[in-house]
């Protein structure tokens, strides 16, 4: 049994873009566009949603949106995923890359947010 919940938005920019992006998308959703300290990639963008992270990531390809699971149990979220259609893209430390059916990205990454949230909002998963 595992649990898991979505953790975030990743709005992927290209990298030259990525911080007219930010800015755009802070200002288009009354945001506060802040760099995550040690992941210069990713710029958050606090205060966009209620619930999940809204952030943009810069990438080293096309622009696209895609989602985050956090989870107590990557490797079980990840046979979960692919159990449901998904396959695996790639790997990055301890998150996973995974394309879904119809070819969106998600990423599957360990606990993120403050335990105390995941503990309240995740799902159980047998």
């Amino acid at each position: 049994m595992h649990r898991s919940r979505v953790y975030a938005l990743l709005i992927d920019t290209p990298e030259p873009e990525a911080a007219r992006a930010a800015a755009f998308w802070a200002a288009a959703l009354g945001a506060t566009a802040e760099p995550l300290p040690g992941y210069e990639q990713f710029t958050s963008l606090h205060g966009a949603m209620s619930g999940p992270l809204a952030a943009v990531q810069s990438v080293d390809d096309e622009p696209r949106m895609h989602i985050d699971f956090e989870t107590d149990d990557v490797d079980a979220e990840t046979a979960r995923l692919v159990a449901l259609g998904a396959s695996e893209v790639s790997r990055w430390q301890e998150c996973r890359t995974l394309r879904a059916p119809g070819g969106h990205l998600l990423c599957v990454l360990p606990v993120e947010s403050d335990r105390a949230v995941f503990e309240a909002e995740a799902k159980v998963w047998p």
